[in-house]
C-alpha cells in the first residue's frame, strides 16, 4: 500500500494554511506524514506556525528556514527530511499554502498516483481569460519550452500540486535552483530519469487575483531560463572566437582542403574551448561536477574531430567556391548542431550538480 507524505512550503502564510491543515488531518490513508516548511517567514506570521504546532496529529512535522531561501529550497529541505526521517514513504505530494489547492483536488491526484505509482502526477488547472495575466503568461512560456525540449505535452507547468515518486524526489535533492525554476526543472528533467508526467485535472482557484503568489513574472521567468541563457551566451562567445580564428587560419594557410580545415579547426577549437570551459565551469554551472576538466577534455576531442570531418564533408556537399566563406558557412551549420548536443552532455554528465541545505527543526 502506498504511503504518502504531504509537503507544504510556506512563506508568510495566513489562516488559509490553518484551514487547509484542519482538512488534511481528517484524511487517514494513504497520508502518513504532513511536512510544513517555514521558508523564513517574518515575525508577524510566526503565530501561524505556533498554531499549527498545537494541532493534535503525530503526522505533522514543522521545519524552519532561518531566512527566506525560495520555494525550491523549501521543497528540497522537505525531500531531504523525508529521505532521512520517513523512509517508508513511496510518494510525496506537494501543495501550496495559500488555499489554491483543495483537499479534494489532492485526493484526485492521489487516486491517479495509486494507478501510476512511478509517474509524476501533476494537478492541471484549466486556463481561461478570467485567470490572472501573470499566471497565464508564465504558464504559456514554460509549457512551450517544456514541449520543445522534452517532447512531452504538459499543459500546466506552474502547478504546485504534484505527487512525486520518492525515487525521483531523492534525485531532485541534487537539482540546482532554489526558487520557482526548481519546479520547472523537475518537469524538464523527468524524462531523463525515466519518469513520465501524468496530468490530473483540478479546479482552478485564484484568491484576490492571485495576490498571495510569490511568483515574480519577469525575475522568476528569467531565473527559469537563466542557465540555458548563460550557456547560450557562453557558446556564442566561444563561437565568435572559434569562427574568427578558423577564418583567419584558413586565410593564411590556403583553400579548403582537408588538411587546412583540420589545422584551422584544431587551432580555433583549442583556444575557444579553453574560454568555453572557464565560462561554463565558473558562471553557467557554478563549479558543479567532479573531474570536470577531464570529462570536458574528452568531449572537446570528440567534438573537435566531429567538427573537422563533418565540416569538410558538408563543404564538399555545398556549391563550389574559391573563397574561404563556404567552409566557414559549413562549420557554422555543423557547430550549431554540435552545440545543442554539447549542452545536453555538459548539463547531464560533466557539470552535474550537487547541493546541501540548512534547516532548523
Amino acid at each position: 500500500m502506498a504511503a504518502i507524505g504531504v509537503l507544504i512550503p510556506a512563506l508568510n502564510p495566513d489562516n488559509k494554511l490553518i484551514k487547509l491543515m484542519n482538512e488534511l488531518i481528517t484524511i487517514t490513508t494513504p497520508i502518513t506524514a504532513i511536512i510544513v516548511v517555514d521558508d523564513g517567514s517574518d515575525a508577524q506570521h510566526q503565530p501561524i506556525f505556533t498554531q499549527l504546532g498545537t494541532l493534535d496529529d503525530a503526522r505533522l512535522h514543522i521545519l524552519h528556514h532561518p531566512q527566506n531561501r525560495g520555494k525550491g529550497a523549501a521543497l528540497k529541505t522537505g525531500f531531504e527530511y523525508c529521505q532521512r526521517q520517513l523512509p517508508q514513504l513511496t510518494g510525496i505530494a506537494t501543495m501550496d499554502s495559500d488555499g489554491q489547492h483543495t483537499v479534494a483536488a489532492l485526493q484526485h491526484c492521489l487516486q491517479q498516483f495509486a494507478q501510476t505509482p512511478h509517474d509524476l502526477v501533476i494537478g492541471v488547472r484549466k486556463f481561461t481569460e478570467t485567470i490572472p495575466f501573470r499566471s497565464r503568461f508564465g504558464n504559456l512560456l514554460t509549457s512551450s519550452l517544456v514541449r520543445l525540449l522534452t517532447h512531452q505535452s504538459i499543459s500546466d507547468t506552474q502547478t504546485g500540486l504534484r505527487v512525486i515518486p520518492m525515487t525521483y524526489a531523492q534525485q531532485l535533492i541534487t537539482f540546482p535552483g532554489d526558487r520557482f525554476e526548481f519546479e520547472f526543472d523537475m518537469l524538464l528533467e523527468a524524462r531523463k530519469y525515466d519518469v513520465k508526467v501524468t496530468e490530473a485535472p483540478i479546479p482552478t482557484i485564484y484568491l484576490d487575483g492571485n495576490k498571495s503568489s510569490h511568483f515574480r513574472v519577469i525575475r522568476d521567468s528569467i531565473a527559469i531560463y537563466s542557465r540555458f541563457f548563460k550557456f547560450a551566451a557562453s557558446g556564442l562567445a566561444s563561437f565568435l572566437i572559434d569562427i574568427s580564428l578558423f577564418y583567419l587560419v584558413i586565410s593564411l594557410i590556403g583553400n579548403h582542403v582537408l588538411n587546412s580545415i583540420l589545422i584551422a579547426t584544431v587551432v580555433s577549437r583549442v583556444l575557444s574551448s579553453i574560454a568555453n570551459y572557464l565560462i561554463n565551469h565558473h558562471l553557467v554551472f557554478n563549479h558543479a561536477g567532479h573531474q570536470t576538466l577531464i570529462k570536458y577534455g574528452l568531449l572537446f576531442l570528440a567534438q573537435m574531430l566531429a567538427s573537422g570531418y563533418l565540416t569538410n564533408l558538408l563543404t564538399w556537399a555545398l556549391p563550389a567556391t574559391n573563397g574561404q566563406w563556404m567552409p566557414t558557412l559549413a562549420k557554422m551549420i555543423v557547430d550549431f548542431i554540435l552545440f545543442i548536443i554539447s549542452y545536453q552532455i555538459q548539463r547531464d554528465f560533466i557539470f552535474k550538480e550537487g547541493t546541501s541545505s540548512n534547516v532548523h527543526h
